[in-house]
């Protein structure tokens, strides 16, 4: 039987799912139980509440005990000032005191940090840092999906910085043909990176709509031009906003996550950008893949209270 005190337990609040966790402990993170239920965003805020106080209670019931504190990945950020939320996706929940207002319905002690942190913190402790390069102090982790989002983790903890917006790479200006970005700027990293902007973009070519994963098949077989200038958009520009990151942080190791993170370029094309971006006359990062797929949100949650 686990030391109970030590167990940790974790929330990963998507726009689709409500997902819980308890592992074992930090140093062991056996996965003792899990559940899920939809989100059912569209009932609102409240109706959001419900379904983590929901998927919770059954937690507690599975393993016999509350706990005494639950971490919590958000689709946004927690403002440190305001204690509202900020920059989420799932849009109903910004301005809402969402820590605040779990607090208080599940009798428990709430940490929360955004899906890119809980991604990046998971591969840190548990992932494919901890398997490949067990010395990394500084590690960054990318979602490359249908956003853009970044995290810090230093020496296993996340960096949430002063206004919450530590990480925040989808969100720095890269190249105007990005265009107008929902966040009031222009040519955001998001907006040329992400796979809808992507898709957009081979359409703008072709007049054709297609997915990421159709265009860099036909990119691979060499038959699609268009297909091929998309993915060398993808690769080009890839390079160049990592950069950035690589020059101000210089991390340990960067993971590349979400379904645009699939795309096997990116480790090769994509790091060659790279190395001829960063301010150096070499590129000793290594850039991996993850290694816990769609469970490191909810393993992320959990470690924010190890």
């Amino acid at each position: 039987m686990s030391d109970q005190s030590k167990n940790l337990w974790g929330i990963d609040l998507g726009g689709t799912k409500v997902e819980c966790a308890v592992l074992e402990s930090a140093q062991n993170p056996n996965v003792l139980f899990r559940d899920r239920l939809s989100t059912e965003a569209d009932k609102g805020y409240d109706h959001i509440l419900g379904q983590i106080k929901r998927v919770v209670d059954q937690m507690e019931a599975k393993a016999g005990f509350k706990p005494a504190q639950i971490g919590i990945g958000t689709p946004g950020t927690l403002d440190p000032r305001l204690n509202t939320m900020k920059n989420c996706n799932t849009t109903i929940v910004n301005g809402k005191p969402l820590k605040s207002d779990l607090e208080k319905l599940l009798g428990v002690k709430i940490k929360t940090a955004n899906d890119a942190n809980c991604f990046a913190l998971a591969e840190a402790n548990m992932g494919v840092v901890k398997e490949k390069f067990p010395n990394a102090k500084v590690v960054f982790g990318v979602i490359m999906g249908t956003g853009v989002g970044g995290g810090v983790v230093v020496e296993g903890k996340v960096i949430n910085g002063l206004q919450g917006i530590g990480g925040e790479w989808g969100h720095n200006f890269l190249d105007e043909s990005g265009g107008p970005c929902y966040c009031g700027k222009s040519g955001c990293v998001e907006n040329v990176l992400s796979g809808p902007n992507l898709e957009k973009y081979y359409e703008s070519l072709t007049g054709s709509r297609k997915k990421m994963k159709d265009i860099y098949s036909l990119a691979v077989t060499g038959a699609d031009e268009d297909a091929m200038k998309t993915m060398k958009r993808l690769t080009h520009f890839f390079g160049r906003a990592l950069s950035v990151v690589v020059n101000i942080l210089d991390p340990d190791v960067i993971i590349i996550g979400g379904g645009v993170g699939n795309i096997d370029l990116i480790y090769t094309e994509g790091v060659e950008s790279l190395r001829k971006h960063v301010f150096n006359n070499r590129l000793d990062t290594p850039v991996v893949k993850p290694k816990l797929g769609d469970s490191a949100g909810v393993f992320g949650a959990a470690y924010l209270v190890a």
